[in-house]
């Protein structure tokens, strides 16, 4: 077997890398069950974290292009990014 080395292979793995934190995955599953953007704040109040450390995991996922964040003035908003389904479908091709 050959290791993964494209670009697109290693937005796999640093996927699976932040998804491997369960706080992270559970960040991920509360904002894909919104219907829009959630404001970090929300986030905040779902877990009992520290708002520093929300927004660590937060800066994560959006660096593994699992979410998109959006500025509104001093207002952070996250949406599950829209190329996460061609993700797990990639996921779905490695392996079979």
């Amino acid at each position: 077997m050959q290791p993964l080395r494209g670009p697109r292979q290693q937005r796999l793995l640093g996927a699976f890398k932040a998804l491997a934190d369960p706080t992270r995955l559970e960040i991920l599953r509360l904002v894909k069950a919104q219907t829009g953007p959630t404001c970090v704040c929300d986030i905040v109040d779902h877990f009992e974290l520290a708002q520093p450390t929300i927004s660590h995991h937060l800066k994560v996922l959006k660096d593994a292009g699992l979410l998109v964040q959006t500025r509104v003035g001093i207002w952070s908003f996250y949406v599950s990014d829209p190329g996460n389904a061609a993700l797990l479908e990639e996921t779905r091709g490695l392996l079979a």
